[in-house]
């Protein structure tokens, strides 16, 4: 297929972009900024190496988040609520006591401005107003997408009229087998830290050292080697991030050989095996969707950070607009 771009409609506004460079090629929804499915040309083959649904239409529920960008705040807030400024802001929860990816329905499941940018490239975009699941300000969100060599480029901006807090996170489930589990995968990241939990998935406060761990991923390990029992992993890993990653912040790799090097500017990423992936019918030709069928490499703010003034902050202000670059870059593993 010659590259470009190419958007189509699936009516009731919802529309799909369909980008294409070299051996890549990727499918985008308006709704939740969705990466749909994302195939790259490995030995002579098209990989699908992120889970996502035949039906477009099923990204109107969604509820396993597949491929979109979460927020206003991905992961967890404790309790709902959080304080600025000397003022609760109360949120409305929708997990359990707490709010999980901006609320319901977070930025996953509104539906996006979005246009062509270029060769290989969209922009969408959307405005949550104040007030939005509790948020304090106008935000508006800006999202480029574009294919570079080898690569996925994700450039993520927001800038609010008032201080609040902002956190995205790009939600793929990644198999770069293109199907069956990913317990093979290989893990590796430089991060030697991670956020411990408590008993409902909300950072504790400290920031732990990861030697000694299942969470130390800085010789490698396959996700069996991490979770032996295999009970599901969720946590948040922690590593130095910088404006211009020029190391990898971590790369997966399949027995394939196909591999995955994830560059990243924020402060940590949440790894999510997919435990809470329930059964169901409706995958990609090819692809499962059932628990372990994809892993999550999230980069984003710390989780809770706003109840947690010793983590890096997630305010944003007038002044200090918000920006997350992330790129996803595929190449064959060495022998």
């Amino acid at each position: 297929m010659s590259d470009g771009t190419r958007i189509i409609d699936h009516g009731g506004g919802l529309q799909e972009a369909c980008l294409n460079r070299g051996g890549l090629s990727l499918s985008l929804l308006n709704i939740g900024a969705a990466t749909r499915d994302l195939r790259v040309t490995h030995r002579g083959r098209q990989v699908p190496v992120v889970l996502g649904y035949r039906d477009p239409r099923a990204y109107l529920t969604n509820p396993y988040y597949l491929g979109v960008i979460a927020g206003r705040v991905a992961n967890r807030i404790g309790g709902a609520r959080f304080m600025l400024d000397g003022q609760e802001q109360r949120l409305p929860a929708n997990e359990g006591s707490n709010l999980l990816h901006g609320g319901d329905p977070g930025l996953s499941h509104r539906f996006w401005q979005m246009e062509p940018a270029g060769e290989a490239a969209v922009h969408l975009s959307y405005v949550s107003p104040h007030g939005e699941n509790g948020f304090p300000g106008r935000v508006a969100f800006r999202i480029g997408v574009s294919l570079g060599e080898n690569a996925v480029i994700y450039s993520m901006r927001a800038t609010a009229d008032r201080p609040s807090p902002v956190s995205l996170a790009q939600h793929n489930y990644f198999n770069l087998a293109g199907g069956g589990d990913i317990w093979t995968h290989l893990l590796n990241s430089p991060a030697g830290r991670y956020l411990p939990l408590d008993g409902a998935g909300i950072p504790t406060g400290s920031v732990d050292d990861a030697a000694g761990t299942r969470y130390d991923f800085r010789q490698g390990r396959t996700l069996a080697e991490m979770d032996p029992q295999r009970e599901g992993t969720d946590i948040n890993i922690c590593f130095d991030a910088g404006p211009a990653p020029v190391l990898p912040a971590a790369s997966l790799q399949a027995p394939n050989g196909l591999r995955m090097a994830v560059y990243s500017d924020q402060p940590g990423a949440q790894i999510y095996t997919a435990a809470g992936l329930e059964a169901h019918d409706g995958a990609l030709p090819g692809q499962s969707l059932k628990p372990f069928a994809g892993i999550c490499i999230e980069p984003q703010g710390y989780p809770d950070a706003v109840n947690n003034p010793q983590f890096p902050s997630v305010l944003v202000t007038p002044d200090q607009p918000y920006r997350q670059d992330l790129r996803l870059e595929f190449s064959e593993a060495p022998e």
